[in-house]
């Protein structure tokens, strides 16, 4: 009975020991693929997130200035138009002289 007690624990420190060194090579392995992957991401020219915004925000007010702008644009050329229409009409006061 003795002996199945301290084999069982020898056993027990076995696989004990396993995963202790399982768990260092897991922990060994992901340090060196985040290493990689941040070498990587440095050779990539990458914008950061503040970055990427403030030229989100610019993008989008320029957007909205030309549409301003389309808008002006149209209400200008409708007025010019109507303006050349009354000018092709002829006048009904030189008509009749």
């Amino acid at each position: 009975m003795q002996t199945q007690n301290r084999l069982l624990d020898d056993l027990a420190r076995v696989a004990a020991g396993a995963l202790g060194t399982l768990s260092g090579v897991k922990s060994e392995v992901e340090a060196r693929l985040r290493e990689q992957l941040e070498r990587v991401l440095a050779g990539m020219d990458l914008v950061s997130r503040e970055e990427f915004e403030a030229v989100k925000a610019m993008a989008a007010k320029a957007r909205a200035e030309q549409e301003e702008l389309a808008k002006r644009v149209a209400a200008l050329e409708s007025r010019l138009a109507a303006t050349a229409a009354e000018a092709a009409q002829p006048d009904p006061a030189s008509a009749q002289s």
